[in-house]
């Protein structure tokens, strides 16, 4: 028997027909995966291995800050790295407000790494973090969260406050390389307090952002380090060169020994035969005279002993060679 269609079916079998055809099934809208447009004229510079290093290095860095915050202001506090990114210069300034307050950072890398221009590190640190940890230094509670505007600007006696502790900041730095290079050094170059007025780096320039988020009380912030191209690929190449020397060196003992000895058979020692030793008065000694006879307290033809920068080494017998007093090696000294 055949299906019999019920009246909501007859209905919109007619619409379909009315309307040309019949009307395709929707399907479910997915979400469009976003991808980011890669810049094929200004290619990324850093690898993935070392923006994760450098992630490594400043997770390290910020477990330490972390401490330090705590101890300065006796408060529960937050660090954790959220992003590492390579970008260009004006990326980071085009973000940074007209009167946000920059500091300048020289980075001291080992005396074996190229020389670097004069191009500084930048540190921005949030201002509503930065003022709370400057009210909480000055004995407030810090619980209150600042009603900062974008017009703000820091009073002589905050810039002071703020000198100060990111000071404190930026000494601990060196300890988040240590894994890495233990002599490189960070110091302060000049607070910087009109960000749109700073010309040290290039609109162009490459740069990596890592970015510190710090949570103190109720006040989230960031910190934002800008590190130039030109010192990370220095400091890398430093790290790598470190690395395939450490490597290099690992061969058998057999091998590092006998370029030991290699060294040390070309060195210069001094070796002195002792005939005998004697005791005497210092009248004794001033009332010597030629033809005076000293006594060694020795026989006649026995061994003598050779000093090797003072230790003794050889025994020998004393003769003669080509006319010249010399030495005839009989052993090796024995205790």
């Amino acid at each position: 028997m055949a299906e019999v269609l019920t009246q909501s079916q007859i209905d919109a079998l007619l619409n379909s027909v009315a309307n040309g055809g019949f009307e395709e099934e929707k399907k479910e809208e997915t979400p469009e995966k976003k991808y980011r447009k890669y810049d094929f004229y200004s290619p990324k510079k850093f690898t993935k291995d070392k923006l994760k290093m450098l992630n490594n290095i400043y997770e390290n860095y910020a477990r330490l800050l972390n401490a330090r915050i705590n101890g300065l202001l006796r408060m529960s506090s937050e660090v954790e790295v959220i992003n590492v990114e390579e970008q260009r210069f004006y990326e980071f300034s085009n973000a940074l407000g007209e009167n946000d307050v920059l500091t300048l950072i020289d980075v001291h890398l080992p005396n074996d790494a190229e020389e670097m221009d004069e191009i500084p590190t930048i540190v921005h640190i949030n201002t509503e973090v930065m003022l709370l940890m400057i009210d909480r230094m000055l004995g407030g509670s810090g619980e209150e969260e600042p009603n900062v505007s974008l017009e703000y600007k820091y009073t002589d006696l905050e810039l002071a406050l703020y000198q100060d502790i990111i000071e404190r900041f930026i000494r601990m730095m060196k300890d988040g390389w240590i894994n890495y290079l233990d002599d490189v050094g960070f110091s302060i170059q000049k607070i910087e307090r009109a960000s749109n007025m700073m010309q040290t780096i290039g609109m162009d320039e490459t740069i990596v952002i890592i970015v510190l988020n710090i949570k103190i009380g109720k006040i989230t912030g960031q910190m934002n380090v800008c590190i130039p191209g030109t010192h990370l690929s220095v400091a890398f190449d430093l790290i790598d060169s470190r690395n395939s020397n450490v490597n290099r060196g690992k061969g058998s003992i057999e091998d590092t020994a006998e370029e030991i000895m290699e060294c040390i058979r070309s060195s210069t020692l001094e070796i002195k035969a002792e005939l005998g030793q004697a005791q005497v008065n210092l009248n004794d000694i001033y009332n010597l005279h030629v033809g005076d006879v000293i006594n060694l307290n020795k026989p006649k033809d026995s061994e003598i002993y050779l000093y090797i920068e003072e230790q003794p080494w050889f025994k020998g017998k004393l003769g003669v060679q080509n006319k010249n007093m010399a030495v005839k090696i009989s052993g090796v000294y024995e205790e």
